[in-house]
């Protein structure tokens, strides 16, 4: 298994320092998430079922008009490939490498690709996986680029994947509304934005076949009563959405400047974190996680990537320990 960030216990472990004691933004998940309300004994002691209103408030809440709920984005990601006979597979670099791993471990042929060879690649795989924004990058392209990359696969069988897990704070830019069209496919998921991480939520935005296929092959009860009931309200709270994409896109604008002051000036990001190419990344992950500061790391190429604080003692707190980083 592929190591992400969110390992509290493993740092716990390494470090030696209490988990009560830890700042962890290595995760990239809204530290003030939806709050998630007493659910009555009802709800745990039933089975699922399908028609509880969750397709529905996803179909509104992504402007979507085929969904599939599934258990975390990573269960589409494990399955996708399962779905296709061995082909050519581009995957974007740097990236969540779970999508890479997933398709070359189900026996398709997998070629990284970067921002700048994606347009040449397009032509000569059956399916290109893209992270949209891009993590760790933030890295976006234009609606009009994706769909001429889409038209341009499906024409002969092939498949867009998209996968959106930072897109909630800019859903003007989602390929959502475009996933009726065949080989178009965009993931999404409650974890980032709502910071319901643990409910593991996520939909499959599709064709029709593309969905039935896969739900045959995941099977029923994919999701547990009490996660469809939780993002089922939290799809439909409108009012907090918009405060939060609000006050995340302040937050993150933040996080830009204070990295930017103490010299790791930000190479990209979203709502949600900031990403900075450093070959001083290994040095600056272990200062601060000898501090109680956890970071993401990168390797290829050297970067790493922050988090938002949730509190103001937390915002000082990462302040200090950035000081001692240029000292």
């Amino acid at each position: 298994m592929l190591k992400h960030g969110g390992r509290l216990n493993a740092a716990v472990a390494h470090y030696g320092i209490a988990p009560a004691r830890w700042l962890d933004l290595s995760t990239g998940i809204n530290p003030r998430g939806w709050r998630v309300p007493a659910l009555s004994a009802r709800i745990w002691n039933r089975l699922p079922e399908p028609d509880d209103g969750l397709i529905a408030a996803a179909q509104v809440y992504y402007n979507a008009p085929q969904v599939l709920p599934v258990a975390g984005s990573q269960a589409a990601i494990q399955a996708l490939p399962l779905l296709r006979a061995p082909c050519r597979v581009a995957v974007l670099h740097p990236g969540y490498a779970e999508h890479a791993h997933a398709w070359r471990h189900a026996g398709h042929t997998v070629t990284f690709a970067t921002v700048e060879d994606v347009h040449a690649v397009v032509d000569d795989v059956d399916v290109l996986v893209l992270i949209h924004p891009n993590n760790p990058s933030g890295t976006r392209f234009a609606t009009g680029q994706l769909l001429a990359w889409h038209e341009r696969l499906a024409a002969r069988g092939g498949w867009l994947v998209v996968d959106e897990a930072f897109m909630d704070t800019t859903p003007e830019a989602s390929l959502a509304p475009f996933c009726g069209r065949p080989g178009m496919i965009v993931l999404r998921s409650l974890g980032k934005f709502f910071g319901l991480a643990g409910a593991r939520a996520g939909f499959v935005l599709a064709s029709q076949p593309i969905l039935d296929a896969l739900s045959e092959h995941l099977g029923p009860w994919t999701i547990t009563g009490p996660t469809r009931w939780v993002a089922t309200l939290a799809l439909d709270d409108r009012a907090w959405q918009d405060t939060m994409r609000a006050q995340l896109l302040s937050e993150t604008r933040r996080l830009a400047q204070l990295l930017a002051h103490y010299g790791l000036a930000p190479d990209g990001g979203t709502a949600l974190f900031q990403w900075t190419r450093t070959q001083r990344a290994a040095a600056i992950h272990e200062h601060l996680a000898h501090l109680g500061i956890l970071t993401r790391r990168f390797d290829e190429p050297p970067g790493i990537r922050f988090g938002l604080p949730g509190s103001e003692a937390q915002w000082l707190r990462l302040e200090t320990a950035l000081a001692g980083v240029v000292t």
